[in-house]
């Protein structure tokens, strides 16, 4: 905590000391604009910033245990992931959606290999809600066919969203597939067309 704690009390004297950051800062008072709404998993080796170079205001950011998009059930109480999804569409109107599942995911690793949560009852409820059943089981450390099959349904969920389906309809927004490999910073993009993620 106390590197933290220091970068803290340093910021305002960073802030300060640069006029250019003086006006960077004083525009984010007056309200947020990003670019994208980007969904990826808790994971502290996934930093969004990091991966995209993004700086503050740039991204809106969702980020839950294996980058799960909840089903969209008409009449069912909403959670934050819905009600993060529906501003970022109806209020902030950004222009891009980002999935982003990474490799060595825990969550993602746990449902494919079947591991026993037991101790872990939120977590076992949560993973057996929103992930997928059909992970590849052999998959290796990375897991990398067991996120991108994930990536897939994510996406497919947004989809059933209304907010997100009427903008897709109107061309306001795109929707984007990633799968970031935490051991080599390689970011690969899903391609509808062929079903396959590339390197970007």
């Amino acid at each position: 905590m106390e590197t933290f704690i220091t970068h803290a009390r340093g910021l305002t004297a960073r802030i300060a000391g640069r006029r250019e950051d003086q006006e960077t800062f004083g525009r984010l008072a007056a309200g947020q604009s990003p670019l994208a709404l980007f969904i990826t998993c808790s994971d502290s080796r996934v930093v969004p910033s990091l991966i995209t170079g993004a700086r503050p205001g740039d991204l809106f950011e969702l980020r839950t245990a294996g980058n799960a998009v909840p089903p969209y059930e008409e009449g069912a109480p909403a959670g934050a992931e819905a009600a993060t999804i529906e501003y970022a569409m109806c209020v902030l109107g950004v222009a891009d959606v980002v999935v982003c599942g990474h490799s060595h995911c825990g969550a993602v690793g746990a449902k494919a290999r079947g591991e026993d949560l037991a101790e872990l009852p939120a977590v076992r409820e949560w993973l057996d809600r929103q992930l997928p059943d059909e992970l590849p089981a052999d998959d290796g450390p990375a897991v990398a066919a067991a996120v991108q099959r994930h990536v897939r349904e994510q996406l497919r969920r947004l989809r059933d969203y209304p907010c997100v389906r009427s903008r897709l309809d109107a061309g306001e927004v795109r929707l984007h597939g990633w799968y970031y490999e935490v051991h080599t910073g390689l970011v690969a993009a899903h391609h509808a067309e062929t079903d396959l993620f590339l390197p970007l």
